[in-house]
């Protein structure tokens, strides 16, 4: 759930916006990504969906971004270069339910799978009209580029997108398309059933919908690990949100470059940890980049653990990679924070027990029988890591040859050795 210049979907509840001022939304079907700039009243919801659908263009132009050359302050925090050693989330796919994502930004070229649009059939997923879905997977998967201060945690994974919206609030004015909860809910099993690792749900909804619970226990009884964004409303009261507060998902609140709760960020027992979501820094459609914040770009910091853990431990269950996360979180400054303040490294190279009070003990899965289509996961990721190591010790052997040529051949070259003589 974002607080930028973007409002891809409809809320049931209330929306509180970049400025900290609440707006009551009439009910509807959708769920909602987040709060823009600006205030606007929702008109009618989804009953017009069906015409909705003839208007194919984005609604408004994108704003203008930017190349930003410094590092930000989530990747000063994590430092993912000190991550790539142990894993890059290869062999890991991420399925990003959201607004599309552009797949011909530099930093996202060749990470972007064909998906699934929901608004237009005929589409893939990689058309994003609003910018956020973009950002969500740039956070995920973000390769490293001279020059550009910005990259994802994960940039070995892969991105599955599913496009369920293109809302947008522009100066006050709300246009754009939105799917229902029905369809929400099918977006879910599609990703599942195209072999999502780790589902991204940077989506909130404030009513219990039971086709969307039953879409998330599909993914979750299928080793998929969910994470969602827990919501920015927390000046309006902590309405329950969903899917965070589903049995087995990772729900994910927002801090600031202090590691200070941001104001917005929603407090309750749904929030499992809480990650970087203020003042964030992310790829824009196109190219560049721009800031926003929400717990919308706090979820991917975790789905992109999540997928490191996935290509670093294959053997590990979806429930005991949310315990590892949750359990190596760095201690918070006081309550509403879950488990603490996400750690990839420590997710990753630190062995790490207990549980959320939300998913079973890792110790009740061990000995469980692992289904056909896990084995076949763990299996899929482990070649893939495997192929990568292949091809680290390859390169590291090519380069030692190199510098022992450069250090042996001047130093021979100085004594006239040659070929076959002898000290």
């Amino acid at each position: 759930m974002s607080r930028s210049t973007t409002r891809p979907f409809l809320a049931t509840l209330t929306a509180v916006l970049l400025t900290g001022a609440p707006v009551a939304l009439a009910p509807s079907a959708g769920p909602a990504f987040g709060a823009p700039t600006g205030v606007a009243a929702q008109g009618q919801a989804l009953a017009a969906r069906g015409a909705l659908r003839a208007a194919p263009a984005c609604p408004t132009p994108l704003a203008p971004v930017r190349t930003v050359t410094a590092t930000p302050w989530p990747q000063q925090r994590y430092a993912p270069e000190r991550l790539a050693p142990l894993a890059t989330g290869v062999g890991v796919t991420v399925a990003v339910v959201d607004s599309g994502v552009d797949r011909d930004h530099p930093q996202l070229t060749g990470r972007v799978l064909d998906g699934t649009d929901l608004l237009d059939d005929d589409g893939d997923g990689t058309r994003d009209c609003a910018g956020h879905g973009t950002g969500v997977a740039s956070i995920i998967a973000a390769a490293p580029r001279p020059g550009v201060g910005f990259r994802g945690l994960a940039p070995g994974a892969r991105i599955l997108p599913v496009r369920v919206s293109e809302q947008q609030v522009v100066e006050g004015r709300e246009s754009g398309r939105t799917v229902s909860a029905a369809d929400f809910a099918r977006a879910i099993r599609w990703a599942v059933d195209r072999g999502a690792d780790v589902l991204n749900l940077s989506v909130v909804l404030y009513t219990d919908n039971p086709a969307v619970r039953s879409a998330v226990d599909y993914a979750v009884a299928r080793d998929v690990v969910v994470v969602a964004a827990a919501g920015n409303l927390h000046e309006a009261g902590d309405p329950r949100p969903y899917p965070a507060a589903y049995d087995g998902v990772l729900g994910v609140g927002a801090v600031t470059a202090q590691g200070i709760r941001a104001a917005f960020s929603q407090t309750g027992p749904y929030v499992d940890l809480v990650a970087p979501g203020s003042d964030v820094l992310m790829a824009a459609p196109g190219q560049g980049h721009h800031r926003a914040e929400g717990t919308s770009y706090a979820a991917p910091f975790v789905a992109a653990t999540a997928a490191l853990l996935r290509e670093y431990r294959p053997e590990l269950t979806a429930a005991q990679v949310i315990e590892r996360i949750t359990a190596s979180a760095d201690p918070a400054p006081g309550g509403g924070y879950g488990a603490g303040v996400l750690n990839p490294y420590r997710a990753v190279a630190e062995t790490a027990g207990g549980t959320t009070g939300r998913t079973r003990p890792v110790a009740a899965l061990a000995d469980e029988s692992p289904s056909p289509s896990l084995l076949a996961r763990q299996a899929r990721r482990a070649a893939a890591r495997d192929r990568a190591l292949v091809v680290a010790a390859a390169v590291a052997a090519v380069v030692v040859a190199v510098v022992l040529v450069a250090l042996v051949a001047p130093h021979g070259a100085r004594r006239r050795w040659r070929p076959g003589d002898q000290d």
